[in-house]
């Protein structure tokens, strides 16, 4: 009992080890420049489509949160996010790649022009107002911030200025259940966007792909020029 007892204390000593080195990974903004070769494929270029699992443009990804990218890349490498193109490219990066190309990302969209302003922009029609604040208690801007650009969480995406097309097809894809190929695990938004018709989303998307926002678009020859 005595040695079963050792054992057991070790391997908890070993998983709060773990844990701790975990937390202490640290991304690295010019590291992450020099990994970014699988990503300005699809993320680097202006305008550039995917054809999977609907013809839609690539999300711009330059000035999201560090957090945010690695939650999402490490969604797709668990599988929670399913697309095989990025679970295989998530599955390939270790966790310092992930915190590293989430610290590079990250800080681009801080580089040119000022943040937009706090609140928004541009007003929404009656029937996408309708819309938002259809659930009062718990509406879109209660996460991504009053704005759709000051998430209230690092692992909750900015919107605002992201492709109208992209956001459709995400937004959708939180409403797929047992799917090998689509589909993303999230219960908070599976939540909210069964809430609505795919007609509504792709009116939400449509107005939250029209606001000013730090979100952009690097294209491959600026990062390479830059390191």
């Amino acid at each position: 009992m005595n040695k079963l007892l050792t054992t057991v204390f070790a391997l908890a000593v070993a998983c709060v080890t773990l844990s701790a080195q975990a937390q202490k990974v640290t991304g690295s903004v010019e590291n992450g420049g020099k990994k970014v070769a699988m990503c300005v494929g699809c993320h680097g270029i202006v305008g550039y489509q995917a054809s999977f699992p609907e013809i839609h443009k690539v999300p711009k990804i330059a000035g999201q949160s560090a957090t945010y990218i690695a939650s999402a890349l490490n969604a797709y490498k668990a599988g929670d996010r399913k697309h095989p193109t990025m679970r295989a490219i998530a599955d390939s990066l270790t966790e310092q790649d992930i915190a590293d190309l989430g610290a590079y990302y990250g800080q681009l969209g801080l580089q040119e022009g000022d943040a937009p302003p706090a609140t928004l922009a541009k007003q929404p029609g009656d029937k996408v107002q309708a819309l938002i604040s259809r659930d009062k208690d718990n509406n879109c801007t209660k996460c991504h911030g009053a704005n759709f650009n000051t998430p209230n969480d690092g692992t909750v995406p900015k919107l605002a200025g992201q492709h109208a097309d992209y956001l459709y097809v995400a937004l959708k894809s939180y409403k797929v259940e047992n799917h090998g190929q689509l589909g993303r695990a999230n219960a908070v938004m599976a939540g909210q966007a069964k809430k609505f018709s795919n007609a509504e989303l792709k009116d939400l998307a449509s107005y939250i792909g029209s606001l000013p926002g730090e979100l952009k678009t690097v294209p491959e020859s600026r990062i390479h020029r830059s390191h």
